[in-house]
């Protein structure tokens, strides 16, 4: 069986993890992980994002729309939309998946109830800057950090500068229960207004929950390279075979939203799991320390950072090349390969078919840019030496006849 490296560098389970014991409250692990007082438990990341939306229409009900990132995870407009909201696409810094600020402060007014800065490929984005306009106006600011649980600007983790800080453990994360999120707010009212907005919407659901236990099960024993190609590999080969890039970027998300509370046995999977994130972290700065160095060695090549004196997590390396055309010989080559390269997301958001009627159109010329030239490098622990020189190889090749091609 082929060898098959995953795109992002996960929380490896042990089998003793998955023993029914020890402790399960995953919420108040993650809270004192983070340093805050209190978490709340949410059954995923998009679930996390609509109970925060309904909690803070509570506090300003006449508020409708919610600013985004014009680059960022379909599932955040859907769950915009879930709450009865409406989405607006920001357009990108040039160059970098943070939001324009000159384009945010066009898009927040009087009817903006939250902005969302985003903590894209474990990088810590401009949150401040993102606070300072939402203030002028009134709006509350979501950390949007489904990608960067641990990371860090200064000695404060991400999640914690905002209003609501939002942490996604779905499958693909670093720290994973399959299916999961997490919201944390330091303000007393807030924090109130989102266990009322969760008691509200979030029940238990014993059919959907026994198949995220036995999808945990799966992880478990899957998440290696000798059988991760029977659940990844093989579906993400398929859909490249038909042309079909929304589904090789796992984008072709259900339009529908659960909305449920994990069971203590996830939940104690995760408190266990959590226990070794640290080094699971340090040991993913060291590996992407010396591999940004080879990569902005070739020429026209960037390795996508956060706000300086911010601590990344480096759950993969998201590299912007010089041209589409140039990204796109690349993965020619590399996504079908199994070395834990391809895309994050297939489109700018105004681009999706089947957010048609969820997000308005809107001209995001630096998103579109930022969607056309990136790709992701995994920075899993197996990805060794020699198989990262291939990807290199792969990429200088690709850069040379492009070059030669413009020449010619």
């Amino acid at each position: 069986m082929r060898v098959e490296l995953p795109p992002t560098a996960g929380v490896p389970l042990r089998w003793g993890d998955l023993v029914p014991r020890g402790e399960s409250d995953l919420a108040a692990a993650a809270a004192a992980w983070l340093g805050t007082d209190a978490a709340l438990l949410t059954g995923s990341g998009t679930a996390a994002l609509v109970v925060a939306l309904e909690a803070l229409k509570t506090l300003a009900p006449r508020r409708r729309t919610v600013a985004v990132p014009a680059y960022t995870c379909p599932l955040v407009p859907l769950a915009v939309a879930r709450a009865g909201l409406v989405p607006v696409p920001v357009d990108l810094a040039p160059g970098h998946f943070d939001l324009d600020p000159d384009a945010l402060a066009a898009a927040v007014g009087a009817d903006t109830l939250a902005v969302l800065p985003t903590h894209l490929a474990g990088q810590v984005a401009d949150v401040e800057a993102a606070c300072a306009i939402a203030a002028r106006h009134g709006a509350f600011v979501i950390e949007d950090a489904a990608q960067a649980f641990g990371a860090a600007r200064g000695d404060e983790r991400v999640g914690l500068a905002g209003d609501i800080g939002l942490f996604s453990f779905g499958v693909g994360k670093g720290l994973t229960i399959y299916e999961g999120g997490l919201l944390v707010a330091r303000d007393p009212a807030l924090r109130a207004a989102l266990r009322e907005a969760a008691a509200r919407l979030l029940h238990p659901h014993p059919l959907r929950e026994t198949k995220a236990c036995i999808e945990l099960l799966g992880y478990a024993a899957l998440y290696r390279p000798s059988l991760l190609g029977l659940v990844y590999g093989r579906p993400l080969r398929r859909a490249l075979a038909r042309r079909d890039v929304i589904a090789a970027c796992r984008d072709d998300v259900g339009l529908g939203i659960p909305l449920h509370r994990p069971g203590r046995w996830r939940a104690r999977v995760g408190v266990r799991a959590l226990a070794r994130l640290r080094a699971v972290h340090a040991a993913a700065g060291e590996r992407a320390a010396r591999r940004v160095a080879a990569l902005e060695a070739l020429p026209g090549v960037r390795v996508c950072r956060g706000v300086p004196g911010s601590v990344p997590v480096w759950p993969y390396l998201l590299v912007q090349l010089p041209d589409e055309t140039c990204r796109d010989a690349a993965l020619a080559h590399l996504w079908p390969s199994g070395l834990g390269v391809g895309r994050l997301f297939a489109h700018a958001l105004p681009d999706y078919p089947f957010l048609r009627g969820v997000v308005p159109a809107a001209a995001v010329p630096h998103a579109c840019d930022f969607a056309a030239r990136t790709l992701t490098i995994g920075n899993s622990l197996w990805l060794d030496d020699a198989r990262f020189a291939r990807i290199v190889d792969v990429l200088r090749q690709s850069l040379c006849a492009i070059a030669e091609t413009g020449a010619g």
